[in-house]
């Protein structure tokens, strides 16, 4: 199963610059079409499921706007 995460974005750094769409590998980052933020951009939103917390977004993003969390599963152990 592969790993769950979710991405908070800053609205008030975010330009709209769409690097972070373009670069997520799972496709589930979009501009949002209902929000403005004060400068007058759509900021990024996570778009719908299937985020990995891989943090490629984070990493293009050229205003620091993205945070990235990724779920930790803890391993059940086997019975002995």
């Amino acid at each position: 199963m592969p790993p769950k995460g979710r991405i908070e974005v800053n609205e008030f750094y975010c330009k709209a610059c769409n690097l972070c769409v373009d670069a997520c590998p799972q496709k589930v980052i979009k501009l949002s079409q209902n929000r403005i933020n004060s400068k007058g951009y759509h900021p990024a939103e996570l778009a719908s499921e299937g985020c990995t917390g891989c943090g490629i977004c984070a990493m293009v993003c050229p205003d620091a706007a993205i945070t990235v969390y990724r779920t930790v599963r803890s391993k059940e152990k086997s019975p002995v």
